[in-house]
């Protein structure tokens, strides 16, 4: 596997979501090295001053640190799901989840660290762009139209993280649109497998192999690949 590009990843975190979704489609291997965000091994940190994952780093000895740019750095090599024929990774649709829903995001997750306002009043404000999401899938069953493109990719994991707060709020949240959008990206095969749980890296292990299996590329959540 030396001769693998290196993604250093953390399970829960929805950029190395999206990211470890784009390369699993793409059925590129990697070697995976799950970390320890509160404690960075210090091959992450040379790797990339931001220390931050996703971080790809290539058998050239060139990086990515950045997740939309490793999905396109994936998704430009092979795309079997047609992901890209849809929105582009530059869409309004992501700058808006990467900004604005991403800060109201966070500090609804985490109010008592923001005890300027309640977590009822940061959760009204991520809701702002929730609603667009559900306006949106009103008329379609995807983001970027009639199929799955990585608009839908780079937003889920977000969706996902805000769902996770008040799982019972959730589910009587008026968003059914959204949240029968959310259920199949989460019961599909590839979130699945891009979920699998890998033991925290530790230097001069070798990694594992990322996917651990290769991904059917047949179907998706019911749509024929492209």
């Amino acid at each position: 596997m030396n001769d693998l590009p290196v993604l250093y990843s953390f399970r829960r975190c929805p950029y190395a979501i999206r990211a470890r979704m784009a390369v699993a489609a793409a059925g590129i291997e990697v070697t995976i090295r799950e970390v320890l965000l509160k404690d960075k091994p210090p091959e992450l940190i040379a790797a990339s001053a931001k220390a931050t994952v996703p971080v790809l780093v290539l058998p050239d000895g060139n990086v990515i640190d950045e997740s939309l740019e490793i999905m396109g750095w994936a998704l430009t090599q092979r795309d079997p799901l047609g992901w890209l024929s849809g929105e582009e990774l530059s869409s309004d649709w992501i700058q808006t989840c990467d900004g604005e829903f991403k800060y109201w995001l966070d500090r609804y997750k985490y109010a008592d660290r923001h005890p300027e306002h309640t977590a009822e009043h940061y959760r009204r404000e991520a809701e702002i762009f929730l609603r667009k999401i559900e306006d949106r899938l009103t008329g379609f069953s995807w983001l970027g139209g009639e199929a799955p493109s990585v608009t839908d990719v780079a937003l889920f994991p977000f969706v996902r993280q805000f769902a996770g707060v008040e799982p019972a709020w959730w589910q009587g949240a008026p968003y059914p649109g959204t949240r029968i959008w959310l259920a199949q990206w989460l019961e599909g095969p590839l979130f699945s497998a891009v979920m699998t749980k890998y033991p925290r890296w530790e230097p001069g292990q070798p990694g594992a192999r990322f996917p651990t299996e290769p991904c059917s590329a047949e179907t998706v959540h019911g749509v024929t690949a492209q």
